[in-house]
């Protein structure tokens, strides 16, 4: 399938900006499952390429002269695969072991560890299915809400507070996972559905798990499926903070207002 998406955040500032310098991972992977055939990323600013320690596409964006508003596009063509919902990472230089460090927002706690606590023996016997059944237990215990979080909110929180959105859902699988030994991540990208077809207002997150003998099998919690050939893979990371669109520093501005609009549409 061939995704056509659009990807702008604008600022603005009630005072001038002196100086910025933010990290942009706005730009799809070339793996197994999709490829990119076209891609440009565009903002007021210097541009500087360059892959992290996860192998995601990372751009240095700093801007140098005063602004009360910066623009940031990305956009681009990606063909996607359907037979492709996992992979075996023999393209990877990093352990797959890293993925079992937990962070403060895929950090466990009793709830969560008793949650995931009866799916360690069912994993040694039936690993796909059980990690299946996972998916599906979140979904009933962690209702999608949106609005209900926020960036910083962790997989305890949500757990806790029973709604989220696909960044929780991501959160508390991973964390459920690494509580059980398994190695999981965090995937930041987009997806096309229906209720998408017209602008959005982020993109979307699902987790990947590591199962000896398949590889990587992505699980979408929130829509409580695998990968597909609507989803689009964009950034890789222990969890949000990794893969975060858009992060950065300014020197001036005062208080900052943005907006996003995401369209993914089939081309």
């Amino acid at each position: 399938m061939r995704l056509n998406i659009r990807h702008s955040t604008v600022y603005q500032y009630v005072t001038p900006v002196c100086s910025s310098i933010q990290y942009l991972r706005l730009t799809p992977r070339n793996d197994p499952g999709q490829r990119v055939i076209d891609w440009a990323v565009r903002a007021g600013g210097d541009l500087q390429a360059w892959n992290d320690g996860y192998g995601n596409r990372v751009h240095t964006l700093v801007c140098r002269k005063d602004y009360r508003e910066l623009t940031i596009e990305a956009a681009g063509t990606i063909e996607t695969d359907a037979a492709q919902i996992h992979h075996d990472g023999r393209e990877e230089t990093l352990p797959r072991q890293i993925y079992l460090r937990h962070t403060p927002l895929t950090a466990v706690d009793e709830a969560i560890r008793q949650f995931a606590g009866p799916f360690r023996a069912a994993f040694a016997k039936a690993p796909l299915d059980t990690l299946l059944e996972l998916m599906f237990a979140i979904s009933e215990r962690v209702v999608f809400t949106v609005g209900s979080t926020h960036s910083a909110t962790s997989a305890c929180e949500a757990f806790a507070g029973g709604a989220g959105v696909c960044q929780d859902h991501a959160h508390i699988f991973i964390a459920c996972c690494r509580d059980l030994g398994i190695p999981a991540r965090y995937i930041g990208g987009y997806l096309l559905t229906d209720a998408y077809s017209e602008s959005q207002v982020a993109g979307h997150a699902w987790a990947e798990a590591w199962i000896d003998d398949i590889g990587w099998v992505s699980f979408d919690v929130a829509n409580t499926r695998h990968r597909s050939d609507t989803h689009v893979r964009v950034a890789v990371g222990l969890d949000y903070r990794d893969v975060s669109p858009i992060v950065g520093v300014r020197r001036g501005g005062g208080f900052e207002y943005m907006s996003v609009a995401v369209q993914v549409v089939q081309g």
